[in-house]
């Protein structure tokens, strides 16, 4: 690694952040999570791995055209205003942690300085791989210049004050960016003036009761109205708008009108309905979910396919080892690709 990388990369570690809690961040840590300074981190994908390894890549490279190997996943926050029971990720309250990311105050760390630090942490973890006889090697060079950040690894990256130019950073770099929120930051996504390449929305559920089962919300009906707020925004926002659907047997995946009537909100140019996996934090018993609330693949094609006949999209493709259908606004979409930032 040059000697400049190394050197943001160890300045970011020595700023390591008070604000999140030294007990969340060894557990973080074995986790697998590698911290770039007082907030972000960043965690080698399954798929950049395997796509290195054997070649079978994520839902995003056959969906949009994502190379998955020169993908960096991460987040410019740790924390999360929701507690969404299907969550693989640590919810630190269920582990005794009362923290609070959002009132850092000041000790935001700048957008170049996240940038830099991500890059260099992302390539600090792939350099293990370059000995491994199993690597593709001109897939691990390429992946050593990435070309894609997904902003998705845990917590709620709008929570992040400098978004626009933390967006800029990366694309003025080449890199396109996938920003993943829980669709609760109305005034974070009105101050967005630089556009994600792909903006995801996670609708945990159809309606406001179940909604509030999901995600665990303190106040439901005022988080509630501010995801209804959000969804009107989100419409028309100018750039490629994307829903999540993570569906649990028997909690969120019913009331397929529901469903529809928020895609009508949304406008969404993509919906991804994706089985829930039982992994993480998901297996924690305080959440009450169990193995058998994961859905088959027949279980997800056919919600997909009702959920198509209400709104009009058409179902474009299915990811096997993700369990996620893709559907299309526009019967044409399903050829479109990601608009790549090719160096």
């Amino acid at each position: 690694m040059p000697a400049e990388q190394i050197a943001v990369t160890e300045t970011l570690e020595r700023e390591q952040s008070p604000n999140v809690p030294e007990g969340l961040e060894k557990m973080m840590r074995r986790q697998g999570y590698h911290f770039v300074g007082r907030h972000s981190a960043t965690k080698i994908c399954n798929y950049t791995s395997e796509s290195m390894k054997n070649g079978e890549s994520c839902y995003k490279h056959r969906f949009y055209g994502i190379r998955s190997w020169r993908c960096i996943q991460a987040t410019t926050a740790i924390g999360c205003n929701l507690a969404c029971s299907f969550c693989w990720r640590i919810i630190p309250e269920e582990e005794g942690f009362k923290w609070n990311e959002m009132n850092a105050g000041g000790k935001w760390d700048e957008p170049e300085k996240i940038v830099e630090g991500l890059i260099s942490e992302h390539k600090r973890i792939i350099t293990g791989y370059k000995g491994n006889e199993k690597v593709d090697m001109r897939r691990w060079e390429e992946s050593n210049d990435p070309a894609h950040v997904a902003l998705s690894l845990t917590g709620e990256p709008l929570f992040y004050p400098k978004m626009n130019q933390l967006l800029r950073a990366f694309h003025d770099r080449g890199i396109s960016t996938f920003l993943v929120t829980n669709g609760t930051m109305v005034n974070a996504l009105k101050a967005l003036t630089v556009m994600p390449t792909q903006l995801y929305v996670s609708v945990q559920a159809p309606n406001r009761e179940i909604y509030g089962k999901v995600t665990r919300a303190k106040n439901l009906a005022a988080t509630w109205d501010n995801f209804m707020e959000f969804l009107g925004i989100f419409s028309r926002m100018n750039t490629r708008r994307t829903f999540r659907l993570t569906l649990v047997e028997n909690l969120n995946m019913t009331d397929v009108g529901g469903y529809a009537h928020l895609i009508e909100v949304g406008k969404p140019h993509y919906v991804e309905v994706k089985g829930f996996v039982y992994v993480g934090g998901a297996r924690n018993e305080k959440r009450g979910l169990s193995y058998e609330q994961m859905p088959r693949e027949n279980s997800i094609l056919e919600f997909a396919k009702e959920i198509a006949e209400k709104t009009g999209y058409s179902v474009a493709d299915y990811h096997a080892s993700s369990n996620v259908a893709l559907l299309c606004a526009d019967q044409n979409a399903a050829r479109s690709r990601i608009i790549r930032f090719e160096k």
